[in-house]
């Protein structure tokens, strides 16, 4: 995906590292790009950068992530504690792979920690991407703000891995936040929710990722708390191209729900449509990483309808209220469209990052990262909300959605 700025050649932008808002250089040009040198910074600047899967199926979705930054920004003036705000949308993902890769991920953390003008960096879409960029940036003290990552080993202990939270601090200081509620809550409700529509048994799957694995198995823990017969659980190969195998293996079990933990770029389309093809009577039940419109193009609507069912931290944008439906309405006057379930997330997370910049009052990393980490009684797009010691936010609303007549339909609030 390619933007110009007027009459601006590609030769010239092709030479750009960064750009202000409203003027994004090539993704192929950010993604190939070398690392930014170490020299002077430009003290009348302050420059924020996100890392997202700018190619692949999940573009529709980071494409509002990152309207909602630039939307953010835009009604900012540009300006925070006195500095002028650039931004630059960086691409985490390779054509080749059509989702996040390592590398990808890695070399945007360097660039940002090279590039002394770079103070914040909201970030990125996928926890196993964050598992890579998040000591990087801790060592640099750069606030890290992620709109979207929801492993809840980067804040908490004992919920993963047994060095977790430790690996990704290891300056010993904190510098990661997040502004949605945290995997084990989703995985809670989840369970909850399909003892309440009547699940006896399950089978679940996962992508073997940080993400799918992590709340499929708290899922799994759920379901032994609410007393449903977990008949396996195993990972699939994302690389695969169909699991009808997988399937008919599924359906000789005869569970009442089939509960993926994944994303839709790793298959959880294909996990549906192979599904209603092997026979697989069961519905089917998927997180957060699935709540976008290219979920339910995968899929096929045909073989979602009326028996997905999917779990959201957080209220879908039609049944925002207050500032959340004013988001809402001037992101619709803007662009044309609804924003897909994330953008307000991302417009929430670059206003944490203006209020730290002005609150710090001047361009040092650890100030600003302090500033964002000390937030509280915040009234934003999401409510007013606080950041807790660990860099959570302290709002855990939880959705129940459906897909009925080919689109995401509000069920009722989880959890509560």
């Amino acid at each position: 995906m390619t933007w110009r700025c007027g009459a601006m050649k590609s030769s010239i932008a092709a030479a750009l590292l960064t750009v202000a808002v409203g003027c994004p250089i090539s993704s192929d040009v950010e993604r190939g790009a070398a690392p930014r040198g170490t020299g002077a910074a430009d003290s009348k600047v302050v420059r924020i950068v996100s890392s997202l899967p700018r190619t692949g199926s999940a573009v529709a979705q980071t494409d509002t992530i990152v309207n909602g930054i630039k939307m953010a920004i835009e009604e900012a003036s540009h300006e925070a504690g006195g500095f002028a705000i650039e931004y630059s949308d960086w691409d985490d993902a390779t054509a080749a792979k059509g989702s996040w890769s390592a590398e990808a991920e890695e070399n945007n953390a360097k660039r940002a920690v090279a590039d002394p003008d770079v103070m914040v960096y909201i970030g990125p879409y996928n926890s196993g991407a964050a598992k890579i960029s998040a000591p990087i940036l801790n060592n640099a003290d750069l606030l890290m703000i992620s709109p979207t990552s929801t492993w809840p080993g980067f804040t908490k202990e004992g919920m993963g891995d047994a060095n977790e939270p430790g690996i990704y601090r290891p300056s010993g200081r904190l510098n990661y936040t997040r502004v949605v509620p945290t995997d084990d809550r989703q995985a809670e409700v989840a369970a909850a929710w399909a003892k309440e529509m009547g699940i006896e048994s399950v089978y679940i799957l996962d992508d073997g990722e940080v993400y799918g694995r992590g709340i499929a198995t708290m899922f799994e823990e759920g379901c032994v708390d609410h007393d449903i017969d977990v008949l396996g659980h195993e990972s699939i190969d994302p690389k695969a191209q169909e699991f009808r195998s997988l399937m008919t293996k599924i359906n000789a079990t005869g569970p009442d729900l089939v509960y993926f933990g994944g994303t839709t770029q790793s298959k959880g389309g294909q996990i549906a449509k192979d599904m209603i093809a092997a026979g697989v009577d069961a519905k089917l039940m998927v997180p957060d990483g699935c709540y976008e419109r290219a979920f339910i193009e995968a899929a096929g609507a045909e073989n979602l309808n009326d028996r997905c069912f999917l779990t959201f931290g957080g209220m879908p944008p039609d049944k925002q209220v207050g500032k959340g439906k004013e988001f809402v309405d001037r992101y619709k006057e803007k662009y044309g469209s609804m924003p897909e379930a994330y953008a307000i997330y991302a417009y929430e997370a670059a206003r944490v990052a203006l209020k730290a910049i002005g609150d710090a009052g001047r361009k040092d990393r650890r100030a600003i990262a302090d500033a964002a980490l000390a937030i509280e009684s915040f009234e934003g797009a999401l409510g007013t909300w606080s950041f807790d010691e660990n860099g959570d936010t302290d709002l855990l609303k939880m959705s129940g959605i459906a897909v009925r007549n080919g689109a995401f339909e509000f069920v009722k609030l989880l959890g509560e």
